[in-house]
């Protein structure tokens, strides 16, 4: 990351471009409470001189965060309404930070926060935790009873449209969210459980795997066109050019509909809402 940083920043392009790396939520040896997050022993010889490389770079960290695995492990101590994101659920409280916690993936995210700043002070100052990957499968074996398209689409959308907010969370209220949707497609061949062969928004014939929409915010600014505000774009790259994968502000009424932008003919002319899907389409995380 360093050798790669330095030639970025040879070329001028080291505030236009990140260089930096995915960790699976399995480095950290504790996450519950999030205010208990802490990085795994084993691994803080190799993870503190990445969190210096981010403070010296300005670079964000990044980990990949499932609601869908706390559930599935543990689906009598964890609701299911909470690990969808769903807005109306009575949310969780930290009991040592005295913080509440509407839904599972800021509690994730919170404990990665708490986690970098009890190994690296001046990290927990500066970086910027984002989430590289989430999603929730949509098929999976007998025994995967959350692996549903109905729950892949509720947890999707309510993902969506916490980014669209354009809010942080409860620990970091000035930072917004920014996660990348884990997958575009389907991956047939994947080894492991039948659920990870099913996290594609699409199959591979390019066909929906499932219906999947959200409605932006009315007052929302961020999305009022490609690239609008550095904040919440969904991809999170916070450039602001039209090609990043930020969502376009489109329709009359903030709807926007993914999986319509796979039905529609090829060569019609796309509307501003049709190019907002496709740009949701392309920002999706591979």
């Amino acid at each position: 990351m360093q050798s790669l940083h330095g030639a970025v920043a040879t070329m001028g392009l080291d505030k236009q471009i990140a260089v930096t790396t995915a960790h699976n939520a399995g480095v950290l040896g504790s996450s519950y409470p999030p205010s208990a997050g802490a990085i795994r022993k084993d691994l803080l010889p190799y993870l503190c001189p990445i969190l210096d490389y981010h403070v010296r770079t300005g670079t964000p960290f990044l980990v990949n965060a499932y609601p869908y695995f706390a559930y599935s492990g543990d689906p009598k101590g964890v609701q299911l309404e909470y690990a969808l994101l769903e807005p109306g659920y009575a949310g969780v409280p930290d009991p040592n930070s005295g913080l509440h916690y509407p839904n599972l993936l800021v509690a994730q995210v919170d404990a990665v926060y708490h986690a970098i700043a009890a190994a690296n002070t001046a990290a927990s100052r500066v970086v910027e935790v984002r989430v590289s990957e989430t999603g929730w499968p949509s098929a999976g074996a007998p025994n995967e009873t959350a692996a549903t398209p109905q729950n892949a689409a509720r947890y999707n959308s309510n993902a969506m449209r916490l980014v669209a907010e354009g809010k942080g969370t409860p620990l970091k209220p000035g930072v917004p969210l920014r996660a990348y949707v884990f997958a575009l497609f389907n991956e047939n061949l994947k080894p492991g459980l039948a659920s990870e062969r099913n996290y594609g928004l699409f199959k591979p014939d390019g066909t929906p795997a499932y219906e999947l929409s959200f409605k932006l915010p009315r007052d929302n600014s961020t999305f009022g066109q490609f690239g609008g505000g550095g904040g919440g774009g969904f991809d999170g790259s916070g450039s602001g050019n039209a090609t990043n994968g930020y969502i376009a502000g489109g329709g009359n009424n903030g709807d926007f509909d993914i999986s319509a932008a796979a039905r529609d003919p090829p060569g019609r002319w796309w509307t501003r809402a049709q190019a907002a899907a496709a740009a949701a389409v392309l920002m999706v995380a591979l």
